[in-house]
């Protein structure tokens, strides 16, 4: 089975279902939250974004220590921001993938906070659970606009926005 280019399928199909959310995002509303203890609009659309160079990563350390600094969010104000940084990130996540070959899928990563291992896969895990990352947290961004009333983008098909349900 060849993992590597499936993988980089799905992380192009999920790019573009992802840019199409992004392009639709509105201004004015990167503080909202549907709840106190929610991401806000911006910090969750740019972790989204962010998810998309996760594949680089992984394949080329093994590991990621909050409690080191190793990962800072970036700050995006934006929606030519966010679009910006997807593709980016996307580029940079695909080509990690054409890249690498199937062996490299083998090797463990882990996250960690000052050395305390708060989860640990292969990497082929590792990268499933990015992909699946982005479907969940995408759901949440999909939320949020329905709640603003932003009609949504289809996902996997049409949305209820743009079949006249």
């Amino acid at each position: 089975m060849d993992t590597l280019s499936q993988f980089k399928n799905e992380l192009e199909t999920e790019y573009q279902t992802t840019r199409k959310f992004f392009e639709t995002y509105p201004d004015g509303k990167n503080e909202y939250a549907p709840h106190e203890k929610s991401m806000k609009l911006m910090p969750l659309a740019t972790h989204i974004a962010e998810i998309f160079e996760w594949p680089n990563t992984m394949l080329k350390t093994s590991d990621l220590d909050f409690g080191k600094g190793d990962y800072q969010p970036k700050k995006l104000s934006t929606k030519d921001d966010l679009l910006q940084a997807l593709d980016q990130n996307f580029k940079s996540g695909k080509e990690a993938l054409e890249n690498a070959n199937e062996n490299d899928l083998n090797g463990t990563w882990a996250l960690k906070n000052n050395g305390q291992e708060l989860a640990k896969w292969t990497k082929y895990e590792s990268i499933r659970h990015a992909l699946n990352q982005i479907t969940h947290h995408r759901a949440q961004l999909g939320v949020y606009y329905r709640l603003n009333d932003i009609p949504l983008p289809g996902s996997y098909g049409p949305s209820a926005d743009y079949q006249g349900f």
